[in-house]
């Protein structure tokens, strides 16, 4: 009875918004359900499901509500399955609507078996706003018109049955699906929304957007949109953790389309970059504090690493264990990386002043299947138009290929036949993205912001930015507060097990600075290394690597005792301002929502780091070795991170994908 008192409060503080403390709640309750019946675990799972959909961690939610769904079914609760169908239908409407219809119309065929009118009018309306989102995605679905009688009848059900958001939300959908169709004044005027949920809320913010913009207002669809995003902002100022903020950005993708769409539409710089930083600072707004040391995660992380260790198939976090003891550590991140505030975007002047005369920014968008891009530099400002998304995309699908093909084969006849491939295939890319931004900007060091679907190109190889200083930052705002002169607490180095030249390569780097730490064979252990890093200004990790699509926070690097994972970041009371990781894969990252994308790179960024130095992709042992090796000379020498990576590719003439991430210029 305490724990279902206490599961109860959980579902409160949901309510209320709170989700870190809901899901505290919960997961402390289910332990003592757990001991009672499945039952009773699924029926708390139910609850704990939409505290992982409203934080946007839908996968793992909807993983959860169809096991809940055959735990109830097995036990012949067809009520409470169809709650079940009920709520997966409603994560899957934030990114497949058509599975979404299907689950909508399953639970509603359950309820109506049961006559639960109630229940049955609230899946109806879930399977109205999923077909009409099917329609709204869909150009052949554009044409077909929804009988808006069918709409108001299904809606005004819902109001009588006692369910007004539902109604409302309903009619919102209707009203921006004939918005998007271009009939900006389809549906009821939109009602005041004060004190429903949230997520009803920004609904109404992006209708409003949606309506203005179809009517060709598009300084008030910027506004409505503008209004949403700050309303989110307000929600999320207390949610510290990188995890939980590239997450519930899923609540705000719908107004960052319509205000970036807004903006592209005026052609005027200025207005493209506000809605450019909108977009990238979403998921970076919020200040985190540092957390205060904590054994408990520490131990969890450590049993992580002797469950991941022991089974090599990749498929480790299935384990029953391993899943709770995931859970548990993301709840004690969460819990424990709170904010400190928000951090506003920078103005278009502000980042100029920042630029200076010798640094570019080139910032890419992708709206409605336009590519465009925002330079900025001293003398010139420019929105171009670089024309098809979808081109673009077809040559970057096989980019990935090349590059492991060329990675893996190094000699022998079909060497030069994937080296031409590849070049071949980032000439093209270069012609398409950069040529133009680098020819009006002329060789000038140059920071790039771009959405997390370019987030794995190895923008360096790019013939066009070929030995130029580069660095990836995640938003310009980022970037320019970001710079600051490395601090003099020396370098320490690290290299893991089975990799090649990996002891060559940190001696090598090492012999660049005066008394640098080096940790190698068995004394390369996460803790020892994790220490080491509070107390340096710049750590070189040697080591395989593997990025985790699914859970980003669980990319790591390989040492002796296993992964360092992104959690174990946050256990560094100080992190280095220079991070530098040998290991193929920890460049890249997972797209969330939109433009937000989350990955090892980005846990060292997020704690503090100005600048990370990383490959998307996988690179040969030799590459790696020769030149990192001969990059760390400039970098003793006082050179930006950027500046030492391309001087580094010219001593010796090596085209990598390594690049520099954050403030590195």
């Amino acid at each position: 009875d305490a724990a279902m008192a206490r599961h109860n409060l959980g579902y409160v503080l949901l309510l209320e918004g709170d989700l870190v403390a809901a899901l505290t709640e919960m997961a402390d309750a289910r332990r003592a359900m757990s001991q009672v019946s499945p039952v009773n675990v699924a029926i708390g799972d139910l609850d704990r499901a939409e505290v992982l959909r409203e934080a946007g961690l839908v996968t793992e939610a909807e993983r959860l509500l169809e096991s809940v769904a055959r735990t109830l079914g097995a036990h012949r609760m067809p009520q409470m399955r169809g709650e079940a169908e009920l709520q997966l239908s409603r994560s899957l409407l934030t990114h497949d609507a058509q599975r979404a219809a299907l689950a909508a119309t399953s639970a509603m065929r359950r309820f109506r078996a049961l006559g639960s009118e109630t229940w049955s009018a609230r899946a109806e309306g879930l399977r109205l706003r999923a077909r009409l989102q099917v329609q709204e995605a869909s150009p052949a679905g554009r044409a077909t018109t929804a009988r808006p009688e069918r709409i108001d009848r299904a809606a005004a059900r819902l109001e009588e049955l006692g369910q007004p958001t539902e109604a409302v939300a309903l009619r919102l959908t209707y009203q921006r699906w004939a918005a998007h169709l271009g009939q900006p004044n389809g549906g009821r005027v939109i009602p005041n929304l004060t004190g429903a949920p949230i997520q009803v809320q920004l609904l109404g913010d992006e209708t409003r957007a949606a309506k203005a913009a179809a009517a060709g207002r598009v300084g008030e669809a910027r506004r409505h949109a503008a209004r949403g995003l700050d309303r989110l902002a307000a929600w999320t100022r207390s949610f510290g953790s990188l995890d939980l903020q590239s997450s519930i950005a899923m609540h705000g993708g719908g107004l960052v389309r319509e205000g970036l769409a807004a903006a592209i539409r005026t052609g005027r710089p200025e207005v493209v970059f506000e809605w450019s930083e909108r977009a990238r600072h979403l998921n970076q707004q919020v200040v985190p504090l540092r957390p205060s040391p904590d054994p408990g995660m520490a131990a969890d992380l450590a049993e992580l690493r002797r469950l991941r260790a022991d089974d090599p198939s990749g498929d480790w976090l299935a384990d029953p264990r391993a899943s709770a003891l995931r859970d548990r550590a993301r709840q004690r991140q969460w819990s424990a990386v709170g904010g400190a505030g928000l951090d506003q975007p920078a103005s278009l002047e502000e980042i100029r002043v920042a630029l200076g005369d010798d640094i570019a920014l080139a910032s890419y968008l992708v709206v409605e299947d336009t590519l465009t891009c925002l330079v900025a530099c001293s003398d010139a400002t420019r929105v171009l138009d670089l024309g098809s998304w979808p081109r673009v995309r077809s040559v970057l699908s096989g980019l990935r290929a090349d590059l492991d093909v060329t990675a893996a084969i190094r000699s022998g006849p079909l060497a030069a036949v994937a080296a031409g491939a590849l070049e071949a295939r980032l000439v093209e890319l270069s012609r398409l993205l950069l040529d133009e931004p680098i020819r009006l900007t002329g060789r000038r060091r140059l920071v790039l912001t771009a959405p997390g679907s370019l987030g794995g190109l190895p923008w360096s190889m790019l013939p066009a930015a070929r030995r130029l200083p580069v660095t990836v930052a995640p938003s310009a705002t980022r970037w320019s507060r970001g710079r600051r002169s490395s601090t003099a607490r020396g370098a320490a180095f690290a290299s893991g097990p089975r990799v090649r030249r990996g002891d060559e390569e940190v001696d090598t780097a090492a012999r660049a600075w005066p008394g640098a730490a080096v940790l190698r064979g068995a004394a390369a252990t996460v803790d020892a290394v994790t220490s080491l890093a509070s107390g340096v200004s710049v750590l070189h990790v040697a080591a395989h690597g593997r990025h985790a699509v699914d859970n980003p926070m669980f990319s790591g690097v390989e040492l002796v005792d296993g992964a360092l994972f992104g959690y174990d970041i946050d256990r560094m009371p100080r992190v280095p301002d220079t991070v530098v990781l040998s290991a193929c894969e920890l460049g890249r990252s997972s797209v969330r929502w939109g433009e937000e994308a989350v990955g090892m790179t980005r846990a060292w960024l997020h704690a503090g780091s100005v600048s990370v130095i990383a490959a998307p992709v996988v690179v040969a042992d030799d590459i790696a070795c020769e030149l990192l090796g001969a990059m760390h000379g400039s970098l003793a020498g006082g050179r930006a991170p950027a500046e030492a990576l391309a001087a580094a590719s010219l001593a010796t003439g090596i085209v990598a994908p390594f690049q520099c991430h954050g403030s590195g210029i």
